[in-house]
């Protein structure tokens, strides 16, 4: 989700009632602190505590100074991805990458865990291929490391996010140790939900690409589980005023430029179930400018909404 979960997307999924979110990927090397995206991607100003943060890398002694770095400038739950599937990634020894080697899995999570005096999770996979499902093994090795949190996306790296998510790997997981789980995959609503918390045993549930398209589902999840209120999707105005609202939030935090850049992908995901025409789609995705991809949305999505009341 780098590219997508930044500050001003998680913040919209705050109010909208997540109970949590975790930052973007941050690398662990310090040598690019100094770049703009890492700059902006440690950029926690406004956001509800507590600041989970994402961190990714394979020097267990690199990860330790990350670790330690982000502690220094806000983060108070630190996470270690090893779940991202992505070959640019994964080539650089990353991520879902890691699950091949179970003894540097051991060391990293000893040095980050032993390098901060706060909570350390870990996001992982099932295993690295459809032969080589570890992720219990790797669950000892985390809970024995000191990990606080595992949370478990039901498929593996080779899988990346095709087919549907297995969960029986995690109810062995459940069965194998004894620190929290989080669940995560194909959770689109509260029947998925409410499965992985009753039958599969899950502390809790991750949502990520399903967020991306419903920013709202989260909230909407978290209010039928604490008070069994049937979820309802939310009127076409409604949609409206969150996409203009997150793309109005993007412009700012990241400026005109690469504001509007961002902006495409949220763009791209929303407007689809106001099923939009080549040109309208394109006319917006093109605009450069920040008032005239504003402009072009707001139109767009005015003139689909009365042809939806119509």
């Amino acid at each position: 989700m780098a590219g997508i979960t930044d500050q001003p997307f998680r913040n919209l999924c705050r109010e909208l009632g997540a109970g949590h979110a975790v930052s973007e990927m941050i690398s662990s090397d310090l040598s690019l602190v100094n770049t703009r995206k890492t700059r902006l991607r440690m950029n926690h100003n406004g956001e509800s505590a507590p600041i989970h943060v994402q961190i990714a890398g394979s020097d267990p002694e690199q990860m330790a100074r990350a670790a330690k770095f982000n502690v220094k400038h806000g983060a108070q739950i630190i996470d270690i991805n090893m779940g991202c599937p992505a070959k640019k990634v994964c080539n650089k020894l990353a991520g879902s990458s890691l699950l091949q080697d179970e003894h540097l899995v051991q060391e990293i999570l000893e040095a980050v865990v032993d390098s901060v005096d706060v909570p350390v999770t870990l996001k992982t996979r099932t295993g690295w291929s459809l032969d080589n499902r570890n992720a219990v093994k790797i669950g000892r090795i985390a809970e024995a490391a000191g990990i606080a949190c595992l949370t478990l996306h039901g498929r593996t790296r080779n899988c990346f996010y095709s087919g549907e998510a297995e969960f029986e790997t995690f109810i062995r997981l459940r069965d194998s140790v004894s620190i929290p789980l989080v669940a995560n995959g194909d959770i689109s609503g509260e029947c998925s939900a409410q499965w992985l918390l009753e039958e599969a045993g899950a502390n809790a549930v991750m949502i990520g690409r399903a967020a991306q398209v419903r920013p709202w589902l989260p909230g909407n999840i978290a209010k039928y589980l604490s008070n069994a209120t049937p979820i309802t999707e939310p009127n076409n105005n409604f949609r409206s005023e969150i996409l203009l609202r997150l793309v109005r939030s993007l412009h700012e935090f990241y400026g005109p430029v690469a504001g509007t850049r961002m902006a495409r992908k949220h763009i791209v995901s929303q407007i689809e179930i106001f099923q939009p025409d080549r040109s309208s789609r394109q006319g917006i995705l093109k605009s450069t400018e920040p008032h005239a991809q504003l402009e072009l949305l707001e139109q767009f999505l005015n003139t689909a909404e009365n042809q939806i009341a119509a």
